[in-house]
């Protein structure tokens, strides 16, 4: 697929995406993948995406780069299609549908994690959506990789947690799982609501807190979600080390048979 210079997903970011785990050739969770895409263009003014049409470009992009079989992630990106030049849009926006597929194996070790000085802007509506401008994202990621780090952790304009650059963020204290409330910023994660659902299931209380980084020096764990990654312990946060937990591996377990 050509994508035009005036396309304005790639002139502006105006857009959204969606990365979908491919496992043997099911899409996990593509359900729950394009129902957020749809809010999302609901909330960015756009006409909700051709599900059938999204299937079948992200199916074809599996064949495509010989990954049927295989762990993969699959992308699936909406722009708003051609719009010329300027902000406005043009009166009927035509969005354009493009997927990739990389392969994508499940990471073997424990994260390590540092607080990025990027802030994560808990203002914007775009703070919890898959958009195409994801610039923050790669700063705070670039900053973790600079420092020998996996992941970045995020604080929002008030200093509280939000997440991570490329994934959601959890902790236990005391018997209960904490995450960051979505009005501070954070995206509305798929694996991040499995994982709330399976700890319920186990009896756990689930907190979603609006908290300061101090919160997290007390936290018996901590553990990151997405698509991809599933469930991930973290085993350093910036220069404190974690044990393994016993509660994160009944989670991964528990969150892996819904």
């Amino acid at each position: 697929m050509t994508i035009p210079p005036d396309d304005r997903g790639f002139t502006l970011g105006d857009g959204l995406f969606e990365t979908v785990l491919a496992s043997r050739g099911e899409l996990v969770g593509l359900g729950a993948h394009l129902d957020r895409l749809t809010a999302g263009c609901a909330v960015l003014g756009l006409p909700a995406p051709d599900r059938a049409k999204a299937g079948r470009l992200m199916r074809r992009a599996l064949e495509d780069a010989g990954l049927a079989e295989a762990r993969a992630a699959v992308r699936l990106t909406l722009t708003a299609g051609s719009g010329g030049r300027g902000l406005d849009r043009p009166p009927q926006p035509a969005p354009r549908m493009a997927a990739t597929a990389a392969a994508a194996p499940r990471p073997e070790a424990p994260a390590r994690l540092i607080t990025a000085t990027v802030r994560r802007n808990d203002q914007s509506p775009a703070a919890r959506l898959k958009s195409l401008a994801y610039l923050d994202n790669v700063l705070a990621r670039a900053e973790a990789r600079a420092a020998a780090a996996d992941e970045a952790l995020m604080l929002n304009t008030r200093g509280e947690l939000a997440c991570a650059a490329a994934a959601n963020l959890f902790w236990i204290e005391g018997g209960t799982v904490f995450t960051p409330a979505l009005d501070c910023g954070v995206l509305p994660g798929i694996t991040r609501g499995r994982v709330i659902e399976a700890a319920r299931s186990l009896g756990l209380a689930v907190a979603e807190v609006a908290e300061r980084p101090d919160s997290l020096r007390s936290a018996e764990a901590i553990f990151l979600t997405n698509s991809l990654i599933g469930l991930r312990g973290v085993a350093r946060m910036d220069d404190r080390g974690l044990e393994p937990s016993r509660l994160t591996e009944a989670l991964v377990a528990s969150t892996d048979k819904l």
